[in-house]
């Protein structure tokens, strides 16, 4: 459970998305870095990776967020900032570019048992 100002919160996204043309580029070196920067964009973002998996022709993000973000901007962070970093400092050449598919998807994952509402309503009498 995690809190903001004005939110408890536990909300935690599954978001997975593919190179363009579903080429397989994410592996070795490449792997490694855009790795370490979607751990960068986490972190700049305030957000937690919980699961990262990176196979050669995709990328599976577990990802916790609180409220205010929605996923399609989850998303689009991952994706975008990840190939600008990526692109600026690592490919020479067109060829050896990040370029993401367009879409994605996200999907939601957890669950809230009795126990945790039962603690929230309890808080929030208690303040």
């Amino acid at each position: 459970m995690k809190t903001t100002r004005h939110a408890t919160y536990n909300l935690n996204y599954h978001i997975v998305w593919i190179p363009k043309y579903r080429r397989s580029v994410l592996v070795g070196d490449v792997a490694t870095r855009v790795r370490e920067i979607l751990h960068e964009i986490a972190d700049e973002k305030g957000l937690e990776i919980i699961d990262l998996t990176i196979q050669p022709n995709h990328i599976h993000l577990f990802v916790s967020s609180p409220p205010k973000h929605a996923p399609s901007l989850l998303a689009n962070w991952f994706k975008g900032i990840s190939s600008r970093k990526y692109n600026h400092r690592h490919a020479d050449h067109d060829s050896e570019k990040i370029k993401w598919a367009r879409g994605y998807y996200a999907g939601t994952a957890g669950h809230v048992s009795s126990e945790t509402v039962e603690k929230y309503i309890q808080r929030c009498q208690n303040s």
